[in-house]
């Protein structure tokens, strides 16, 4: 059986990044057939991301690009996206994250091997050693060391199984889905670096940004729900 990849990535006004992204998917891929398609999901952006993405769908004809649209939220977008995929694994990734060379056999070769869900390791595009060493610890397997950034595959049959992404998290929407298959023993780290953009340190701060994170990771093991811990985010993040 020849498994085909979609790979869904969530936007909202992403219009400095989309591109990139998808030039580099198509180019950094290691055979265009291996990807079934790539799901671009808008939460309602205000710049002009949706044009870039449907000049991208007229200019791309080595892989199919599609613009869809749903309500915001990175879990619903990504919920959006698996629910129109014609692929057998989703692969799920931001448009600031860009897989290593050949993303499309690694992930091919780890399902072949039965390893239905995974991730690669990450590492920022800084040189910063705090956040340095964040990267090094995605090598471990390790449920603490994962994250939305190092971009998730898994195979539409175990996507289902699980009930997807639980939309009730605005965020930590990533870790809630990894901690449900490190609980089922469905994870696995491919040991190739995805590179991911350090914008978001950069403009809050690297040690404010990474307290707050910590923060988030500490209220969600010691039991606060979705609405808290989008709450925390809103008001110490996002703002």
């Amino acid at each position: 059986m020849r498994l085909k990849i979609s790979i869904v990535i969530p936007i909202l006004n992403e219009v400095k990044t989309i591109r990139s992204i998808v030039d580099h998917l198509i180019s950094f891929c290691d055979k265009p057939a291996h990807i079934k398609e790539i799901i671009i999901v808008d939460g309602g952006s205000v710049d002009e991301s949706v044009l870039v993405v449907n000049k991208l769908a007229k200019e791309n004809t080595a892989i199919p690009i599609r613009l869809h649209s749903s309500k915001k939220g990175r879990a619903r977008q990504l919920n959006a996206g698996a629910s129109i995929a014609k692929g057998d694994i989703l692969y799920f990734l931001h448009a600031d994250s860009f897989p290593p060379k050949g993303y499309d056999q690694c992930i091919i070769d780890e399902v072949i091997k039965g390893n239905d869900a995974g991730c690669f390791r990450m590492k920022f595009d800084s040189d910063h050693w705090w956040l340095r060493f964040l990267g090094w610890l995605t090598k471990f397997k390790s449920k603490r060391c994962r994250g939305g950034d190092q971009s998730q595959y898994i195979t539409v049959a175990l996507f289902n199984e699980v009930n997807g992404y639980d939309e009730s998290f605005i965020v930590y929407e990533d870790n809630d889905l990894v901690d449900r298959l490190f609980a089922i023993d469905q994870f696995t780290i491919i040991p190739k670096d995805v590179v991911t953009s350090a914008r978001r340190y950069e403009e809050i701060g690297v040690w404010r940004l990474q307290y707050h994170f910590l923060n988030i990771h500490m209220r969600r093991w010691m039991g606060a729900s979705s609405e808290d811990l989008y709450r925390y985010y809103k008001d110490k993040v996002a703002n």
